[in-house]
């Protein structure tokens, strides 16, 4: 990965980032058009906007899932956006914690073994102090049977167990992806506000994607797209 042309201090930064659809056919699609983009260590940042506004687009760019048609994207100080899959899988891994949607949990596993999961795909031996941290962080999130199977458990609590395994790996970057959009009002205000708290008192960078001005309202900076572009930008 290659090093910044500049050192402003900014731990997320992009440039001249253009991911165009369809490049070469009659009628190309320009999914995301932004100039310039930072955000600083330990801040929160919201994306909002429709739907097909780009939001999910900038968050897979930024996670190195997609590679952009023209631009640059720098996490502190090298470029992320470059470089082979192996290189790009091994920044994810060591460096992001995912919350999704629809929670992406195993159900025929217990809660602390669905907290686990990243060590087992990263091949990491879950020993007695890994196990500790597990359980740590399921009381963290509010949850009280760490053996309970998620089959079992409320929609409400499953993202509660998704916001514990994104934590696990002691991630300095959180990103979520419309993550109370499938929860009711009083679950999505709850997961909201566990997402912020448990990301600044881990020094996590936090990257999130709503509609749910609830969470939006909780972050520290919130920009909104439309046709891939930023339109607005308010800071709280």
């Amino acid at each position: 990965m290659s090093e910044a042309p500049d050192g402003d201090g900014k731990l997320l930064r992009l440039e001249g980032i253009e991911v165009v659809h369809g490049r070469g056919a009659a009628s190309p699609f320009t999914a995301l058009s932004i100039d310039r983009l930072e955000v600083a260590a330990g801040t929160s940042l919201g994306i909002a906007g429709p739907s097909g506004a780009g939001k999910s687009t900038l968050l897979h760019l930024v996670a190195g899932l997609l590679g952009p048609s023209a631009g640059a994207v720098y996490w502190d100080g090298r470029r992320i956006d470059v470089g082979d899959e192996g290189t790009r899988d091994r920044f994810r891994r060591d460096t992001i914690g995912f919350v999704f949607q629809d929670f992406h949990l195993v159900d025929e596993l217990s809660v602390i073994e669905n907290v686990l999961l990243p060590a087992r795909f990263a091949t990491w031996r879950a020993d007695r102090e890994m196990r500790a941290r597990a359980r740590g962080l399921v009381e963290v999130v509010g949850l009280i049977d760490p053996d309970r199977r998620a089959v079992d458990l409320s929609r409400g609590e499953r993202q509660r167990v998704a916001v514990a395994r994104a934590l696990f790996g002691r991630p300095r970057l959180l990103i979520a992806d419309e993550p109370t959009a499938s929860l009711d009002a009083e679950n999505g205000a709850a997961i909201a506000e566990l997402l912020v708290t448990t990301a600044r008192e881990s020094e996590a960078t936090l990257l999130v994607a709503a509609h749910d001005r609830t969470l939006l309202d909780r972050l520290d900076r919130v920009i909104t797209l439309a046709g891939g572009r930023i339109v607005e930008e308010k800071t709280r």
